[in-house]
């Protein structure tokens, strides 16, 4: 079992490309990506559209297959991992992403507790009182029995990061969280999810292109054309 406290960090990616496509219509999406992020910190990805900043998150996340190189994700090598370790480690994980992808027929408690299906030994009545108490934390405590319509875009955000952190995540991987947020909901979303995050010792990795929330960040890393870079060359790190 990987020792949240190990000095191994938590996401160590070596020499990784990525490609979409076969034969002609190949085209390589990630070159040499070489990055390490330790336990506990907020690190924010920037860069431009299409420059596989998502690609790399999904990989990350488990939810696409590492092709070459290396990527290990709480000390275990994702590529080459089958259909099922990858299941398995997608435990491990939260989810935030631009959509808040709420299922409109359940209510904010039942949305939440969906967060905790894919976890053992945690009985109905137990997903619902953690449920409850997350919705509680992110100020939504009153707001439990709402559906999704009737929630404004800053409260589904909210109920969407109170369903990635409701199983004590060891990563949340966050992918444009308030690109449909006015810039005070944006702003709050993503100082609940650090709050939250630091209270529960877990790593975050965000994409965006919100200029306004990269104060929250432990560092920066900009990804164009398929590469980490700096001044064009090489790896960004901004601390």
């Amino acid at each position: 079992m990987y020792n949240f406290y190990n000095s191994e960090p938590v996401i160590a990616i070596e020499n990784l490309d990525h490609y979409f496509g076969t034969g002609q219509l190949k085209k390589q999406v990630l070159f040499n990506i070489n990055l390490e992020i330790n336990a506990g910190e907020i690190v924010i990805m920037t860069g431009p559209s299409g420059s596989g900043k998502t690609t790399l998150l999904t990989l990350v996340g488990g939810l696409r297959s590492v092709q070459s190189g290396s990527l290990r994700v709480l000390g275990k090598e994702l590529c080459g991992a089958s259909s099922e370790q990858l299941t398995q480690a997608r435990r491990n994980h939260g989810y935030i992403f631009q959509a808040h992808n709420l299922h409109g027929s359940l209510t904010a408690l039942q949305n939440v507790r969906m967060g905790l299906e894919v976890q053992p030994n945690i009985s109905p009545q137990e997903m619902l009182t953690r449920a409850a108490e997350m919705l509680t934390a992110v100020g939504l405590g009153n707001r439990l029995d709402y559906y999704p319509d009737n929630l404004s875009g800053g409260q589904k955000q909210r109920v969407a990061i109170a369903r990635a952190l409701v199983s004590q995540p060891k990563i949340v991987l966050a992918d444009e969280p308030t690109a449909a947020l006015d810039k005070q909901s944006g702003r709050d979303v993503v100082k609940l999810m650090q709050k939250l995050a630091k209270e529960q010792g877990c790593t975050i990795l965000l994409v965006t292109h919100d200029n306004r929330i990269l104060d929250i960040a432990d560092r920066i890393i900009y990804m164009e054309d398929g590469h980490l870079i700096k001044n064009g060359v090489g790896v960004a790190v901004v601390d």
